[in-house]
């Protein structure tokens, strides 16, 4: 029997000055439908928002780390987004590989939206 020697990433932990709002604002803006505490299920990778009082309100290096979400239908999720009102850093663009757009969540931490091209 053989052991798997590479680690499934499954979980983010999220630091914020502001947990409730932080959690509410992924809720709805990225997992309509999820209610309670607890950690965020974003289609399988969970995101746990732990309050912290050793950091900023705002993310002061953002690019540092983007979280990536691979969609299936980028047009629909690019709507929802807009109709949330997100804070866009990029619009969305279409590059050789596919579909991409970033957008801020309310500390600044970068997150993409990303559908590939199927040659991608």
């Amino acid at each position: 029997m053989t052991q798997a020697t590479t680690p499934r990433l499954g979980s983010l932990l999220l630091g914020t000055n502001r947990p409730a709002e932080l959690s509410e604002w992924y809720r709805r803006v990225l997992a309509p439908g999820q209610a309670g505490d607890g950690p965020i299920d974003l289609g399988g990778f969970l995101l746990v928002i732990q309050p912290r009082d050793d950091i900023a309100p705002k993310n002061d290096q953002p690019g540092r780390v983007i979280l990536n979400f691979h969609v299936d239908d980028f047009a629909a999720v690019e709507a929802r987004l807009r109709a949330a009102g997100v804070e866009w850093i990029a619009p969305a663009e279409e590059r050789a590989s596919g579909w991409f757009a970033t957008f801020a969540d309310p500390d600044g931490n970068y997150l993409q939206i990303i559908q590939f091209h199927p040659a991608a």
